[in-house]
Order: C-alpha cells, then sequence, then structure tokens
C-alpha cells in the first residue's frame, strides 16, 4: 500500500491522497527545531498581547478565537509568510492538543520542515503551511473549522489502520 499522507487542498478541505513520491522520514526535533518554532509561537503570542492584551497563548483550543482575531484583522501581511507560518505553528499546537498528533520533523522531496505526524504513520498534517497558504490566495479562514475538518479526517485514517 503507498504511504497516505494528510494534505490541505485548494478547496479547504483536509482530503487522504495516496501519494507516489517517496514515503517521507520522520525525525525528532532537535534543540534548534524546538527553539525555532518557540520563537514563531513567541512572536505570535507577542502580537496578540501588543494588539488584544492577551497575557499567554495556551497551546490548547482557547488559543483558536485568538488566532482567528489575529487573522481577521489582517495583523499579517500576506507577503509576511514567516510571521503567516507562526500563525501556523500555534494552530499546530492546538491540533497537537487537541488530536493524537506531534511536532517532528519530516524530510521529503521538498526538504525538512516541521509537521505533525500521526502516531507513528506517515500521515502528516503541514500545519505550518496551513493559514498562510490561504491567507496568500485570499481565502477565507477559518480555524474553528479547519480543526473540524482535521479532527474527521483523522478520524477515517484511525478507522484505515485498525
Amino acid at each position: 500500500m503507498k504511504p497516505l499522507i494528510l494534505l490541505a487542498f485548494l478547496s479547504g478541505a483536509a482530503l487522504l491522497l495516496g501519494q507516489s513520491a517517496p514515503e517521507p522520514k520522520f525525525s525528532e526535533l532537535s534543540h534548534e527545531d524546538s527553539e525555532r518554532l518557540d520563537q514563531q509561537r513567541a512572536l505570535v503570542a507577542a502580537a496578540a498581547k501588543l494588539r488584544y492584551g492577551t497575557a499567554a497563548l495556551s497551546r490548547t483550543k482557547r488559543d483558536l478565537p485568538i488566532l482567528q482575531r489575529l487573522i481577521d484583522d489582517k495583523v499579517f501581511k500576506k507577503s509576511q509568510t514567516y510571521e503567516l507560518q507562526s500563525l501556523g505553528v500555534v494552530f499546530g499546537d492546538v491540533l497537537a492538543s487537541e488530536l493524537p498528533l506531534r511536532w517532528v520533523m519530516t524530510t521529503d522531496e521538498y526538504g525538512t520542515d516541521p509537521t505533525l505526524r500521526f502516531k507513528n504513520t506517515s500521515v502528516n498534517i503541514n500545519a505550518l503551511t496551513m493559514i498562510s497558504k490561504r491567507v496568500e490566495r485570499d481565502e477565507r479562514v477559518d480555524v474553528f473549522s479547519l480543526l473540524q475538518k482535521n479532527r474527521e479526517a483523522l478520524s477515517e485514517t484511525e478507522k484505515r489502520f485498525r
């Protein structure tokens, strides 16, 4: 069976597709990788504190209203890819707190990036670009809906691995 990866498409729905490319290779986060993610979390936390007086991010779904507000208020322009990907890191933390996912590094034909891995499978969610790609395409981003779509997709995936 071909490895599965979870991809978010133009429609905004997460879909499972067979992939013909080589299976991605996963590794644990290095200290530097963890620091980079922490810097991105700190960037979002600082923006939320400056704009809304938010004390801190919780890395849980309690962060969703803050994320949604930062997106709706267009705090970061679509040209600010790093900042938008930082929103993706914070959203990824929410996904990891709600679903059986954890941050790892993945290496594939496109390079090495942080991703959320589903258990010990080849299924992964690229939270890093989930928000940025939608903003760059001028699509409406609804983080509550994205959480639900990922929850549903992983539930279907879990059935396939039983």
